[in-house]
């Protein structure tokens, strides 16, 4: 099958077009023929090298976060999926590789895609919005009339985020730029902060939930934000040390993963904050609530543009410029 691959991590490296053989489908696996395949920043950052202690892939890699496809043959111990299904996912870290013709995907992390989508909207769903999931229902637990703001929220988590938290009651802000102002709005945003104009953590007070997506001046600018019991979520670092026990680090790891922290875990401790680290999970259970809330109209999705397998390079490229609104997604068949 025709896949998109890196030999060795190399920051800006170009993904090698090749041939591999198909994947071996294990018992609890669905075997995908990919349709559609969503761009991720994550993406980059594992092409650069950045995750590479963290999570040691064996190279020649596949690169590919999110998909979208039909089932073409499921493992001796798969009842939930038949042949035919039309399905999405974020496979497990462990087993990424979506910018392929086909994936092998535990079934665990897979539910039927939303009928109202098609193969690309779908596409650009899971990884991003198991990420808002996983950070506003499970970590945050956000309750009605809480305030949560929401970093960067014309992009890909962002879009997402933001129509969650409103539908879990919450009242939202986030920052965008001045183009996306209202993108960000016709989302359910109540305040958009302009970052080109407006510094956030002047305007902002009294917040229960900071989801941070951006950089190190974002994340300790977003304590300010907070009021006392609050939480900061990043998804972008720095790690800390439950994350390096979640991830089956050994104890050495653990430690350097404390010590990347250990900054914004003192800061944030001294106005009685909670800081996390996200890194988000595969789950086709949570996915298929998901489903349900995309079905019912609560998030649609939001989709900049869709480039052609052939182009895939210049799919990961227009991520890395920043500027795509909501997410990228490449058409593979």
């Amino acid at each position: 099958m025709k896949s998109f691959l890196i030999d060795r991590y190399a920051k800006g490296g170009a993904l090698r077009l090749g041939e591999i053989p198909l994947p071996v489908l294990k018992d609890n696996d669905v075997m995908v023929e990919i349709h559609a395949a969503g761009v991720n920043p994550l993406d980059s950052k594992i092409r650069d090298g950045e995750f590479k202690i963290i999570l040691p892939y064996r190279l020649p890699l596949i690169l590919g976060n999110d998909v979208a496809g039909v089932v073409v043959r499921v493992g001796a111990n798969v009842r939930q999926f038949k042949r035919g299904d039309e399905v999405y996912a974020r496979p497990a870290q462990d087993r990424i590789g979506t910018f392929a013709e086909y994936i092998a995907i535990d079934a665990a992390d897979v539910a039927l895609k939303p009928a109202n989508l098609t193969m690309e909207e779908a596409a650009s769903i899971p990884l991003a919005a198991l990420t808002a999931w996983q950070a506003l229902v499970e970590r945050a637990t956000v309750q009605k009339g809480q305030k949560v703001l929401i970093h960067a929220g014309s992009g890909g988590v962002g879009t997402v985020a933001i129509q969650l938290a409103k539908h879990l009651g919450a009242h939202v802000a986030t920052t965008t730029s001045t183009a996306n102002i209202d993108l960000v709005k016709s989302l359910g945003a109540d305040v958009a902060i302009d970052y080109k104009k407006d510094d956030f953590e002047m305007v902002l007070r009294g917040y229960d939930v900071v989801l941070n997506s951006l950089g190190k001046d974002t994340l300790e600018k977003s304590l300010a934000v907070l009021k006392p019991g609050g939480r900061l979520i990043s998804i972008s670092g720095p790690p800390d040390a439950d994350f390096a026990r979640e991830n089956g680090s050994g104890w050495l790891l653990q430690q350097v993963m404390r010590l990347l922290s250990f900054g914004i875990r003192k800061k944030a401790k001294r106005r009685g904050i909670h800081y996390t680290f996200l890194f988000m999970r595969a789950d086709g259970g949570q996915l298929a609530k998901i489903t349900a809330l995309i079905e019912a109209g609560v998030i649609r999705p939001v989709v900049d543009r869709v480039f052609p397998f052939e182009k895939t390079n210049e799919a990961l490229a227009h991520v890395e410029t920043g500027r795509a609104k909501g997410k990228v997604v490449i058409a593979v068949k």
